[in-house]
């Protein structure tokens, strides 16, 4: 059996201008969501050991994690102090649109 990689269904998927719409639509959260994964990875943790750090449950990791809610400033702060990071919030120039 062989396996599909997620980069390469990716990579496919953004041909398609529906598609790409649509992520560009999602890509900070997308970002967002990958730093806080590599974050955690990084550290050697696991979800319910950082739940456990910021004194909360698994679940909330896990939504935090899933990109379905918009978390405050003060739950980021916590979540880096839990991963041993430093969370750092910058401003970029947006680039000019075609």
């Amino acid at each position: 059996m062989s396996r599909i990689r997620v980069d390469d269904l990716h990579k496919n998927w953004m041909k398609d201008p529906k598609y790409r719409r649509a992520y560009e639509v999602l890509k900070e959260e997308f970002s967002l969501v990958a730093a806080l994964i590599e974050a955690r990875t990084r550290a050697g943790l696991t979800q319910e050991q950082v739940a456990r750090r910021m004194k909360t449950t698994q679940a909330v990791i896990a939504r935090l994690e899933g990109g379905g809610s918009k978390p405050s400033t003060r739950t980021l702060e916590r979540y880096a102090a839990a991963t041993g990071s430093r969370l750092r919030i910058t401003f970029e120039p947006e680039r000019a649109r075609p």
